[in-house]
């Protein structure tokens, strides 16, 4: 059951940007309560600008791919909505050819490569399990960048 908080989110930002309604998809980071919510205030502290699931977890579980311009609402483990955010670019790149740039971006630990690829090597396997497919050096990866445009704690769009 989707939080109460994600709908007062959309109203209030759509309500400033003098656009009708709409009812934004929301999810959270991660896969586990403390790495979402840490992935979450990485976002709300202008750090983290990346997110990067395989595209096999699309195939696997029949979702559309983000487009340039998506608007989501990130939210907390608890379904507690944080922000919104606007796609800005999507590109999908094999695991082994993300570089030290895109790395940073995600903002996690260290910000660096060798940080990213053990987190995320270990993410794609429980992100996959259960489906058709295992992770390896080039499965393809959804590199999603993004922008915060509305803060919960806010009164302004931006």
């Amino acid at each position: 059951m989707m939080h109460p908080s994600v709908t007062t989110i959309c109203h209030k930002y759509f309500k400033q940007c003098h656009l009708p309604y709409v009812a934004l998809s929301s999810w959270h980071f991660c896969d586990n309560e403390v790495d979402a919510n840490a992935c979450a205030k990485l976002v709300l502290d202008d750090i983290k600008r990346a997110t990067s699931p395989s595209l096999w977890w699309f195939e696997a579980h029949h979702q559309p791919l983000p487009q340039r311009g998506d608007l989501n609402v990130v939210t907390n483990w608890q379904g507690e909505a944080l922000c919104i955010i606007e796609t800005t670019h999507v590109a999908i790149t094999p695991f082994n050819k993300i570089t030290e740039q895109y790395a940073a971006l995600e903002g996690e630990g260290d910000k660096s490569l060798a940080y990213w690829r053990k987190v995320h090597w270990d993410y794609y396997h429980r992100e996959l399990a259960g489906t058709a497919f295992t992770p390896t050096d080039t499965m393809p990866i959804v590199c999603e960048t993004f922008k915060v445009v509305f803060k919960a704690n806010t009164q302004h769009a931006r």
